[in-house]
């Protein structure tokens, strides 16, 4: 168990430095010491960032160059234009994310001298190896974010450190008029707005001094305001709080609409079954009755003959698409009799082991269905497969069970998700439940789906 301590803030005290900079004693507060501090190191880092981020930025001062200062030739404006230019994308694209990311770090722990709070980065956690971490880093926003922010930091730093050293050389040219007049004939302080030549006309103007190294301090605090509410919009990523309940919400958000598809798609199954359904067999009824009426093997008995065939055939026809809509089987019996049922249909020899402890909600057992019907229906269609196993168990998992089914199939292998979008629409599935699905398939085979589905989203079950 570990321990720490909050510090508090003292009460009466301002919040933050906008706030400080408004009260009287901001010049000998602790606030101005922040904003002194984080103006002096702007300028430190800036400056070095300027020396280390010279390539990114060297190709682009051949186009300003190129813009503003005629070359010679004619011919050679275009190519200084197109040649910095790409240039300079280049190095940027290539290169900027390896000097704005750890500028990025460095500025956020800098940050909480002036911005007060959380600065955590908007960066995702990489998969392992070098790939995942540059395929991830070089893709999402806050690492193109940090890269403006180099170069934001670096106009900055240049412009504050020509204000603010004229700023103190003009407080110590104030302060020290007295000594660089001296006693010689023809030395003199000139300010611009006033020319000192004696020690009695420079005196005055040390009074001047206070003044200007008090508006270094209100501008350095201005500017570290400024500074830090930019840096805090590039370089800090949403709370983690924040993301945790937006996460959550579009959880349960896609958790009602999963509920909302299944519920529609049982209301079709049930209005084709006790409606369209038994409206054909009633009609199959009456046809086997009219013929009843007629003389066996006439021209009336021919076409009823043919019309209740064509009924025989729609009804088996709606009775596998009602099937397929949501199999009765699966209701009522649960997703091992399921299972057990595409086994006996599927024209591929399959085993199914399925010994699951209890019944499972809908919407796992309505998923693991019809990825595993889809599972078999590749086999038979793209695959040389003698034979497949089913294999269906409920595993431990860190919030509770999941479901873990396996389809293999002894065919040649060799499967690829983007040559069809059968197995695309399995992962899609499995996806909107909050599981993830693995896909095997060597040359030479098996292959073998691996879906785990978790057990504990909290919703009403709809049987």
């Amino acid at each position: 168990m570990t321990t720490g301590t909050v510090r508090q803030r003292t009460p009466g005290a301002p919040a933050d430095l906008l706030r400080a900079m408004a009260r009287p004693g901001f010049p000998v507060s602790r606030w101005s010491l922040r904003a002194i501090t984080y103006t002096a190191t702007t300028m430190v880092i800036g400056i070095a960032a300027m020396a280390v981020a010279f390539p990114l930025y060297g190709p682009w001062l051949v186009v300003v160059i190129a813009l503003f200062d005629a070359p010679p030739g004619p011919g050679d404006r275009a190519f200084l234009l197109v040649s910095g230019t790409l240039s300079g994308l280049a190095t940027v694209a290539f290169f900027g994310p390896l000097v704005g990311i750890p500028l990025g770090a460095v500025e956020r722990r800098r940050l909480r001298l002036v911005s007060p709070g959380l600065a955590d980065s908007g960066h995702r956690v990489p998969p392992p190896g070098l790939w995942g971490w540059i395929k991830t880093r070089y893709t999402e926003a806050a690492t193109w974010r940090e890269v403006a922010y180099l170069f934001l930091l670096m106009v900055i730093a240049f412009s504050l450190f020509t204000v603010m050293g004229m700023l103190l050389i003009f407080a110590v040219v104030l302060l020290a008029g007295p000594v660089l007049v001296g006693d010689a004939p023809g030395s003199e302080v000139s300010l611009g707005f006033v020319t000192a030549t004696t020690v009695e006309e420079a005196l005055p103007l040390t009074l001047l001094s206070p003044v200007a190294l008090l508006a270094a301090v209100y501008l350095s605090g201005v500017t570290s305001y400024g500074h830090g509410v930019l840096a805090r919009a590039l370089l800090v990523g949403p709370p983690k709080e924040e993301l945790r309940a937006e996460l959550t919400e579009v959880t349960h958000s896609r958790a009602r609409l999963v509920d909302a598809f299944e519920y529609e798609r049982r209301r079709i199954e049930r209005d084709l079954h006790d409606g369209a359904q038994q409206r054909l067999v009633a009609l199959n009824m009456d046809l086997g009755m009219a013929r009843l009426d007629v003389e066996e093997g006439s021209e009336a008995d021919r076409r009823l003959a043919a019309a209740q065939r064509k009924a025989d055939e729609l009804i088996t026809e709606l009775r596998e698409l009602v099937r397929g809509i949501h199999p009765r089987v699966l209701t009522d019996r649960g997703l091992p009799a399921a299972l057990a049922e595409l086994a006996d249909h599927s024209p591929v020899p399959v085993t199914v082991q399925a010994e699951l402890p209890r019944r499972l909600p809908s919407h796992v057992e309505g998923t693991a269905y019809f990825v595993v019907a889809e599972a078999l229906t590749n086999v038979y269609k793209h695959t040389e497969a003698n034979a497949a196993t089913v294999h269906a168990s409920l595993v431990p998992a860190a919030h509770g069970d999941a479901l873990v089914v396996e389809v293999t199939d002894y065919g040649p292998g060799g499967a690829d998700p983007a040559r069809g979008s059968g197995l695309t629409g399995m992962r899609d599935r499995v996806a909107v439940m909050g599981g993830t699905m693995d896909l095997t398939s060597p040359q030479g085979g098996p292959t073998r789906i691996r879906v785990e589905l978790p057990c504990t989203i909290d919703r009403t079950d709809p049987r």
